[in-house]
């Protein structure tokens, strides 16, 4: 696949460099190069039409979601069962062929498209839904389901998946456990790991660990089910999963609040913990930049009647409209009356719940019209949320850096910030630029450099500002005991220094 223009959602796109070009220094592990007598192994195996060749049809896989890395696999396999997950690595680890796993390719990092020739393994065909017990709520299915799909099925049995993405449309669950995904609701239903009851994953040898229990309650040795959460496909295949799913609210309410500054913007967040408590699901915050974009990009509505410096979303879920109604109403006027708040509004029907809920989540799609879109993922204690977001637009200044602009939003609740900059174009030294000062940044104010979304290659060697050097020694021992030969996702999550590589 040749560099150049393609059509993509009907509009004219560059491609991106490819990895490989990007990367120069980096060297190809000591792997096979797949050949025709692979390819008719796999086709006895999984059946020609679940083996993809056509180059036009596999470089939609190569190509990650925010479209600034591109692999050079050849081919995208489909399996539909455990089984022939099993019969595919087995394969592979005899036969030394890299495999990057990819499920619905949502990832923000890198880590679901191959860098070099690497295999793609597909979960798209592992799809079903299992089974789900009423009583208990567990929800047991493939990897490949769709997590939007997961909770209107659940939801229409009085459930719903405690997790919640911008991307729950496409993004399959097995990949939102392999990148540790947190969401929107987290402050409610909390992490993916403490509702993850069972996994099942294949490691590179083909041995199918199966760790299925379902019950709540299970302290027989090794939580083992944790290691395949958050490796992002380094350590085994994923292809079932156990879900604890929380019983569906009987009420929700969104309030959408105008806030002068971000001290204000803390004050409001507390104040909404200490006013609503244990039915609070989410707080989200987003910039005077952002609404800028979402009105001025998407054609929506201020919901409030005036501009303001800052926004706050507060959701509740809970189990009485009423009394939920009045508990939220109050902490409208008290943080009004107070000046935590200039403006507020609370609202009135499920259609304005979905309004107030698309100004914040629609943010993303709204930046990418300035043209390029570059997206940080960090975490830092409350007190400093923000500080980044200014510092950056100074640093950029100052170093003479021409963006088009510079804008924070993200998950209060867990101190998750998603700082964003766009420019025109794609421009590899500016991003590599940026992710220095950002990561060092995030680094001294002891943060993490990987909030949400995952690592994969774009932030590995960056870890070490996140993770001591005895951590990474023992996340390399790990690695080298489930998969020896390194096929599983190559060149991902740890520094490639450790994995004998270099860049």
């Amino acid at each position: 696949m040749e560099k150049g223009r393609k059509i993509v959602n009907g509009a004219d796109a560059a491609l991106p460099d490819f990895t490989t070009d990007r990367f120069p220094h980096l060297e190809r592990g000591d792997f096979a190069v797949l050949s025709d007598e692979h390819l008719r192994f796999f086709e006895d195996l999984l059946g020609k039409e679940n083996v993809v060749t056509d180059p036009v049809k596999v470089a939609a896989h190569n190509i990650d979601w925010d479209r600034h890395a591109r692999g050079q696999g050849n081919v995208v396999l489909k399996p539909a069962t455990t089984q022939q997950v099993t019969d595919v690595l087995a394969f592979c680890n005899a036969e030394r062929l890299a495999v990057t796993p990819q499920g619905g390719n949502t990832g923000l990092v890198w880590g679901s498209v191959p860098v070099f020739d690497e295999i793609i393994l597909s979960t798209q065909r592992l799809n079903e839904i299992l089974s789900f017990d009423e009583v208990s709520g567990v929800l047991t299915c493939q990897s490949g389901c769709i997590l939007g799909d997961l909770d209107a099925y659940v939801r229409k049995r009085g459930f719903i998946v405690p997790l919640d993405l911008g991307a729950k449309g496409k993004c399959h669950i097995g990949g939102n456990l392999s990148t540790n995904a947190g969401g929107v609701r987290l402050v409610r239903y909390g992490s993916l790991h403490g509702s993850v009851l069972g996994v099942e994953a294949v490691r590179a040898d083909g041995t199918v660990i199966r760790l299925m229990n379902t019950l709540r309650k299970d302290n027989s040795g090794f939580h083992l089910k944790h290691m395949f959460i958050g490796s992002e496909g380094t350590l085994g295949v994923i292809t079932q999963v156990a879900i604890q799913c929380s019983v569906a609210p009987a009420a929700e309410h969104v309030l959408f609040l105008g806030v002068p500054s971000f001290s204000r913007v803390v004050d409001a967040f507390r104040a909404a913990r200490q006013a609503l408590g244990e039915t609070m699901s989410a707080c989200e915050m987003m910039d005077g930049e952002c609404m800028r974009v979402v009105v001025d990009k998407l054609g929506y509505r201020n919901p409030l009647q005036d501009d303001h410096p800052f926004y706050v979303l507060v959701e509740t879920n809970g189990s009485d409209a009423q009394h939920d109604r009045e508990k939220i109403a109050k902490l409208l006027e008290a943080v009004r009356s107070s000046g935590v708040a200039t403006d507020g509004v609370l609202a009135s029907s499920e259609a304005e719940m979905r309004t107030l809920w698309e100004t914040r989540l629609r943010v993303g799609k709204g930046l990418w019209a300035d043209g390029c879109l570059y997206t940080f993922d960090i975490s830092v204690p409350l007190r400093m949320y923000y500080d980044i977001v200014p510092e950056m637009t100074m640093r950029l200044r100052e170093a003479g850096r021409h963006v088009t602009r510079v804008c924070g939003f993200g998950h209060m609740g867990d101190s998750n910030l998603h700082l964003a900059v766009t420019s025109p174009s794609f421009d590899s030294e500016l991003l590599e630029w940026m992710e220095e000062f950002v990561y060092e940044w995030t680094s001294l104010r002891s943060g993490s450099v990987a909030a949400e979304h995952g690592v994969g290659f774009k932030k590995n060697r960056f870890l070490h500002l996140s993770k001591t050097a005895p951590a990474l020694s023992l996340m390399k021992d790990l690695k080298d005991l489930m998969d020896p030969k390194g096929i599983l996702n190559p060149y991902k999550v740890l520094p490639l220094g450790l994995t004998g590589k270099s860049c």
